[in-house]
């Protein structure tokens, strides 16, 4: 999508640029062209201080907490430039998932505690919603907290936490109250991960990967100053917090990188010496995909000057994350179409860095079956597909 700039935009452009070409090491941005599905934590933590030193870090937090306060249009440049130059994700769930509800919902001295060190990334979060029994029926959860003086207690396990190995705290929806409703008895609260009770396991995914956790809570004691807001008004909180992640999640910029990949793949020769491309059908199911992603950019940015008029997310934003993740599922399949033979053999550690062994598969393939295994949970994370057709059945539609 070719958007009109103007003047000052297209300086604010050039300015994203040319600190990615001067500041940004090549390292960071091999990540992005290379297929690798993330960097290790001392990488990523070394990658996101360098864009707070630039002050990209939080760009739609407003100024008075450290954020940017960007336009929609800036917002929208900067990730497609970064997207463009291969420059990796930011982890989500510091600077856009817990940052927004704290300075939002938090009162002064938890602003004052924790967004700063969300900025640098002193502190690594993960999210503590997802529970055995308890993911898409989020309400039903059972993480139990009972206000025991000036703590709380809290007993459970969530599940699916994403690099809670890594993390030094974690956000969690808690049930506070039993007598009511499912939705009025859950609490938003903040939990230390080095407190006493606290255990992280591993679950390793399909690919091979260590990126999800089951995190268990033994009696672990959380001063009663880490709940955020009321107690009982967390569902309210979580809500709010959703609909960041939702948004996110439509990763516009980063299909369209991921589109160039694919093209580049397939215009690698076959065995009988032409390229992939250049077959009709394989070439409209490109087309296809380009077509709902240039859809998917004018949903995604008419919400987004919504949200910059002052209108709050709704529950329609559940369509950018049900039609983003489905854009993304289907482009890592044609790249594996793409990839042929070479998609098949898959060794973990290649993908690690100081593997010198002979390649298994050349450069232009390499990543493309682990992301392709990978993302077949995009339609689960942040509230299944199917949930997302229930809420725009429901809440949009009124059906």
């Amino acid at each position: 999508m070719e958007l009109g700039l103007n003047r000052a935009e297209r300086a604010f452009q050039r300015k994203v640029e040319t600190w990615i070409d001067e500041k940004v090491p090549s390292r960071f941005k091999e990540e992005g062209t290379k297929g690798r599905l993330r960097l290790d934590r001392q990488s990523q933590i070394e990658w996101q201080k360098l864009l707070y030193e630039g002050g990209w870090m939080a760009p739609a937090w407003p100024k008075k907490y450290g954020g940017g306060e960007f336009s929609v249009v800036q917002r929208y440049i900067l990730d497609s430039v970064m997207a463009e130059r291969g420059c990796p994700d930011v982890v989500p769930f510091g600077v856009t998932m817990v940052g927004p509800v704290i300075y939002t919902f938090g009162n002064d001295a938890q602003k004052a505690r924790f967004l700063p060190r969300i900025l640098r990334t002193d502190d690594w979060w993960c999210q503590g919603y997802s529970e055995p029994g308890s993911g898409s029926d989020l309400a039903s959860l059972r993480t139990r907290a009972v206000r025991q003086g000036d703590h709380y207690v809290v007993n459970g396990q969530k599940t699916w936490t994403t690099l809670a190995q890594h993390a030094d705290w974690i956000f969690c929806l808690v049930r506070t109250d039993n007598e009511v409703k499912q939705q009025e008895g859950i609490s938003f609260i903040l939990i230390d991960m080095k407190s006493p009770g606290v255990t992280v396991r591993p679950i390793i995914t399909m690919e091979g990967g260590h990126e999800v956790n089951d995190v268990f809570f033994d009696n672990v004691k959380v001063p009663a100053e880490n709940l955020i807001g009321q107690e009982n008004k967390g569902w309210t909180y979580a809500k709010f917090l959703l609909g960041h992640e939702r948004l996110g999640t439509a990763r516009v910029a980063r299909s369209r990188r991921n589109i160039g990949r694919l093209k580049r793949i397939a215009s690698e020769e076959m065995a009988d010496g032409r390229p992939l491309l250049e077959d009709r059908k394989f070439a409209e199911k490109i087309a296809q995909v380009e077509i709902d992603l240039l859809a998917l950019e004018h949903t995604e940015l008419r919400f987004l000057y919504q949200i910059a008029s002052g209108k709050g997310i709704g529950p329609e934003v559940s369509m950018l994350k049900m039609k983003g993740t489905q854009i993304q599922q289907a482009i890592t399949e044609l790249q594996m179409q793409a990839a042929g033979y070479y998609a098949f053999p898959f060794t973990p550690e290649a993908n690690d860095r100081g593997w010198n062994e002979e390649p298994i598969v050349p450069d232009y393939a390499q990543g493309v079956a682990p992301t392709y295994f990978n993302y077949r949970k995009t339609s689960i994370y942040g509230g299944s597909n199917e949930i997302q057709r229930n809420i725009l059945s429901k809440m949009v539609l009124g059906l």
